[in-house]
């Protein structure tokens, strides 16, 4: 039965440039993991479709829909005939679909946009709120050709408070495992501008014990992880400055950049912090935003 088995790595298509090359992320992700991919294309004209009262032809959308969903299974069964794929034809608005669909996936991916100007602006809040919202940890495939085709052989993981470290950093050296590759492990510090009376007092060299505290927090972050995958290499990074512009930088010769993403049970809106939205934004690689409860 259906339900006995694995989750899939779920991948949303529209036939755009940019879902096209997810696609492509998505097929070897799902082979280098050994899972299943589903490929599904969330449709409202389906929805309507289903009001109008029948007809002998199908309506342009509808065959427009089947083509899309055809030409995304026979191009990733063209990449890697070996693979389980399965294709569907959602009748939802495209975030509500994705969102249900995170609930039963090992992760989500999607391009930055869609077709055309208008629906490019649509589909990219589409793909930001998704990565904000999901279940399960979500990639946006973007950046340059080196970076989506994984020539660096490095992914970027940022450590940042220990509510979001944990799941980010799981996601990332078992990604690294997968792959064959290594991690950079980013944990950035700010020298404080003001210390508090009633707090301890500073030593004399304040940065220099602002820098030891990083890296021992980014060191006890790791202790777990890395016993859970012993044969990848990490190196470890702290950074004076802004964790998102220290990450924005190493993303350019990085395969993948991690970012956690603290899901609040009671939360409204975008649950997505400064870091995450700057990367999504503005990496120069794929984004994983992985989620913590």
């Amino acid at each position: 039965m259906t339900t006995t088995m694995e989750p899939p790595l779920v991948v949303g298509v529209d036939g755009s440039a940019g879902s096209l090359q997810a696609l492509d992320w998505a097929v070897d992700a799902a082979t280098r993991h050994g899972v299943r991919l589903r490929m599904v294309y969330a449709s409202r004209w389906e929805r309507y479709e289903s009001r109008l009262p029948p007809d002998d032809e199908p309506s342009p959308e509808a065959v427009a829909e089947e083509r899309v969903i055809a030409v995304a299974a026979l191009r990733a069964q063209g990449r890697n005939p070996a693979l389980a794929v399965e294709a569907d034809v959602l009748p939802e608005e495209p975030l509500n679909a994705l969102l249900e669909e995170s609930r039963h996936a090992v992760a989500l991916v999607t391009g930055p946009s869609g077709r055309g100007t208008l629906t490019g602006l649509l589909l990219g809040s589409v793909s930001l709120s998704v990565a904000a919202r999901a279940h399960c940890p979500v990639v946006v495939v973007r950046g340059g050709e080196a970076n989506v085709r994984g020539a660096y052989g490095r992914i970027v993981v940022g450590v940042g408070d220990p509510e979001e470290a944990p799941a980010a950093l799981r996601f990332a050296l078992r990604e690294a495992a997968a792959r064959g590759c290594g991690v950079e492990a980013v944990r950035a510090w700010r020298h404080p501008v003001h210390q508090s009376a009633d707090h301890y007092p500073l030593p004399s060299d304040d940065a220099i014990e602002h820098e030891e505290l990083a890296g021992r927090e980014l060191i006890e972050a790791l202790r777990e992880p890395q016993r859970e995958f012993p044969g990848v290499t990490v190196h470890r990074t702290v950074y004076e400055g802004h964790a998102r512009q220290a990450l924005i930088d190493a993303s350019a010769t990085a395969d993948l950049l991690v970012v956690g993403s603290v899901r609040r049970r009671r939360g409204f809106g975008l649950q997505l912090g400064r870091v995450s939205h700057t990367a999504l934004h503005h990496a120069d690689c794929p984004v994983a935003v992985v989620p913590q409860e």
